[in-house]
Order: structure tokens, then sequence, then C-alpha cells
């Protein structure tokens, strides 16, 4: 790894970790292949996945509408211990359909990430998939990966309790972060989106009143902040060795994130679906085994805010590559 803006002892980073070489996974996938070609079998979609997904959909629904005359604090309280992991579990569905891996037809997938979005209660899978597939293919690459937080986000977290702050709010950062930094004009398939998804909110609201909506946007908030499952978005790329820009989690919450914690091998291999990414590891070991990784994403959160030199800051960036004349 190149050089990078390391933090002193006890002082949290003014500036990312700069990296001057290429992002590691092309290169390693490319060496794993020519060692171990048989995991090339382990392409293609997760022909269960259609099947996962309806049955999420259709119990967190069924669920909004079970709730429709429930006291607010019942209804916040099933929202962070039960519907947060339906909601969660749906976003993470949402990210294995942005990588065409339920259907071979790229609009399949984008039609079931529709239908995935459903109790999400706001469009957001179409869009997803635009800026998802760009930070595979630009992996901290400077304005291209909007995955990595801004210099604002970055400069007004300072200690533990706005990174508190920034952890309960990291889902509306993670949302709204790329049409401000780098808007993409809609389509056909967003304006789809949002058709669909503002007729399921209204003909909920019609139908069960605001309650049953309400269920869902908390059920959304709440399970992308301060909760168990929403330390992947720190866990994955957050720098804690500087040496180090991808981290894997091998916990048993990867059961309800369609394996997204085995992030190093699906940065690698992003063909592979969740449910077989364990099989990567078993193949080549040696080439995760030496990899720093986690076991709990709750303590990840824990590190990041308590860790006075861990920030928004930390993550590794590097410059685009300058384009060749034609």
């Amino acid at each position: 790894m190149g050089a990078g803006m390391e933090a002193d002892e006890g002082v949290m980073a003014t500036d990312f970790f700069w990296s001057y070489t290429d992002e590691p996974h092309a290169s390693r996938r490319r060496e794993i292949l020519s060692k171990y070609p048989q995991i090339k079998e382990l392409f293609g979609p997760d022909p269960l996945a259609f099947l996962k997904i309806a049955m999420v959909v259709s119990l967190q629904l069924w669920t909004a509408t079970f709730l429709r005359d429930a006291s607010w604090l019942k209804l916040l309280t099933v929202a962070y211990f039960f519907g947060s992991f339906l909601n969660h579990n749906l976003f993470l569905a949402i990210h294995e359909l942005s990588h065409n891996l339920a259907f071979a037809t790229p609009s399949l997938n984008r039609w079931l990430g529709i239908f995935a979005n459903l109790p999400i209660g706001v469009p957001m899978s179409i869009t997803f998939q635009k800026y998802h597939l760009e930070h595979h293919r630009f992996q901290g690459v400077d304005g291209i990966d909007m995955d990595i937080p801004s210099q604002a986000e970055a400069h007004a977290v300072k200690n533990a309790i706005s990174k508190s702050v920034w952890v309960v709010l990291q889902l509306f950062f993670y949302a709204l972060r790329p049409l401000f930094l780098k808007p993409k004009p809609p389509g056909l398939w967003e304006f789809t989106n949002l058709t669909v998804q503002v007729a399921l909110d209204a003909g909920l609201v019609y139908l069960y009143g605001w309650k049953s909506l309400a269920y869902l946007i908390l059920s959304t908030f709440v399970g992308g902040g301060m909760h168990p499952m929403a330390g992947h978005f720190i866990s994955e790329h957050y720098v804690f060795s500087p040496d180090q820009e991808t981290y894997s989690y091998y916990g048993p919450l990867n059961l309800m994130t369609w394996h997204v914690g085995y992030h190093n091998e699906h940065h690698d291999f992003p063909r592979i679906p969740g449910t077989r990414l364990h099989k990567v590891k078993e193949i080549a070991p040696e080439y995760y085994d030496s990899l720093r990784s986690y076991r709990s994403w709750s303590q990840v959160i824990y590190m990041y805010i308590m860790d006075q030199t861990v920030g928004p800051f930390s993550r590794m960036k590097r410059k685009a590559a300058p384009k060749k004349d034609s």
C-alpha cells in the first residue's frame, strides 16, 4: 500500500489515507483464479433469492398492517427489535440484486429490486445500483466512489459525541451524499421505482393509516443507525489498519444479511452470490486468513466511536487514473 496520512497517536486524522497503488481486489482475483480456476463454478445467480425476498417483504408488510393501531412506543420498539432486521435484510438483498445475482437477466433483477424496496418506504433500489457498481469498479477513487464520506462530513465529526450522531444518521448521509456530490440524471427505471413505491405507500396509508407507513420508515431508519446490522457500513472499508482497506466479518449476522460480511471475498468475486462466498475462503484460505477480520459488528461500532484516532477520514482514497489520449 502506498503512503498514507496516518493519525498521530491519540489524534484523529485530518485527511484521508491516500494510496498510490491500485485497489487490491482485481489483482487478487486474477491471482486466485489462476491458482483455483474451479472458483468460476461458483459464479451465477442464487436460485432461492426470489423466494427469500418474497418471504421477508410479505412478513414486513403484514407487520405494518398489524401495527396500524399500535402506540408510538410499541411501534418504535417493534421497529428496532424486529422490523429493522427485516428492512436491513432487504437493503442487502437489493445489494445482491445490483450485481444481478437473482436472475441471469438484468431487467428481472431490477424488477425484483423494486419489489424488495417496498417495505423500505423510500425508493432507492435503482439509484443504489448505479452508485454501487462504481464503488466496485473505482474503489476509493476520489470524486467517483460515493461510499466514502464527504469533506464536510469528515470535518464535522471530531469526537465520540459527534461520531455517535453520525452513526445514528449514517443512512441519511449514505443516501444523500451521492445526490449532492455526484448527481446522476434519473431515467425510466428510477421513475418506475418511484411510482411503484409511492403507490404502495399511498395505498398503505389509505387502507391502514399513517402508523403502518411510519413503522416501515422507522424500521429503515433505526436499522441503518445505532444497530448491530448497520455495523457493516463501518466494518467494510473503514481503515483500522493502515495497510488494509477492505475487511470481512465472519459472525452470525451473515445469516440475515446475505453474507455481506464476506466483504473481501465479495469485492474479489462480485459475481458470486453471498450464499457461496464462504466457499471462496474455503478454497483459497491463504489469501484471507492473514487479513484482519471481525466477529462482531456491534464491537466495530463501539471501536469506531470510542477510538479517538478513527473517524470519517479513516478511509483509503486514491486519485483517478489520468485519461489516456484517444
